[in-house]
């Protein structure tokens, strides 16, 4: 069986490289190279490697590098021609915004340095792209989801808002459980994090007032849109 097709985030990882690299350099044995697999093997995506001595090695890392030469206007050569659409997405979407690709990059290169916290995030099951918009990435969309599910802190702000309001209303929509379903939904809501994913990295503290309060549907919908819809913005839709 083949080892999984790379993912966005793992493309992202080697275009930033590509970017920072002069192409007569690149090759199997360069010690930046090896690096990079080393982290695209610690990043929490794949769980199922079914080739693991091949699994993003030296070798497949310094090809990927090398695919993008084919899309890069600036590059004067051929390049090979085995790079993927998603590949050409990826270099066509961050080919004048490498200051934003360099960001993520550094973001996703210090969650795999967190052994532990890469091994929670591995816990966090995939949503469909398909249904999702996560610019960021998935390993920090995880994050994100990770930081939510944070028991102590959520029961602090649940607390802290049953103390000042005696009920715990939707912050979006003003649903409440308890009105709805009695007994069964007293103080239950969920917690959406309101920092942007592209504020959010593996040093990311969560204080109360990072987080919402909000019902199950509010909560899919801002998840549908994380990197752009804010509660308030939820609100308004809601309200008009």
């Amino acid at each position: 069986m083949r080892n999984p097709k790379w993912h966005r985030d793992e493309i992202i990882l080697a275009l930033d490289l590509y970017s920072r690299m002069e192409p007569g350099k690149m090759n199997k044995s360069h010690p930046e190279i090896i690096e990079l697999s080393e982290i695209l093997n610690r990043l929490p995506i794949h769980d199922v490697r079914p080739d693991e001595a091949k699994f993003r090695n030296p070798s497949g890392v310094n090809m990927k590098l090398n695919n993008f030469k084919a899309f890069d206007p600036t590059y004067e050569g051929k390049g090979l021609s085995r790079g993927s659409k998603l590949d050409e997405e990826v270099f066509n979407e961050f080919q004048f915004d490498t200051n934003r690709l360099h960001k993520i990059a550094q973001k996703l290169r210090a969650i795999s340095e967190d052994q532990e916290l890469a091994y929670q995030l591995y816990l966090i099951e995939n949503e469909d792209d398909r249904e999702f918009e996560v610019s960021e990435g998935t390993v920090i969309y995880k994050l994100h989801k990770y930081r939510e599910r944070d028991t102590s802190i959520i029961r602090m702000k649940k607390e802290k808002e049953f103390k000042r309001l005696g009920r715990l209303p939707c912050e979006a929509c003003m649903f409440d459980f308890f009105q709805k379903y009695g007994d069964l939904g007293y103080k239950y809501i969920e917690c959406h994090h309101r920092i942007p994913l592209s504020e959010f990295s593996s040093k990311t503290k969560t204080t109360l007032k990072d987080l919402a309060l909000v019902c199950s549907n509010c909560h899919r919908m801002l998840h549908r849109k994380v990197d752009t819809l804010s509660v308030e913005r939820l609100k308004r839709i809601l309200v008009s």
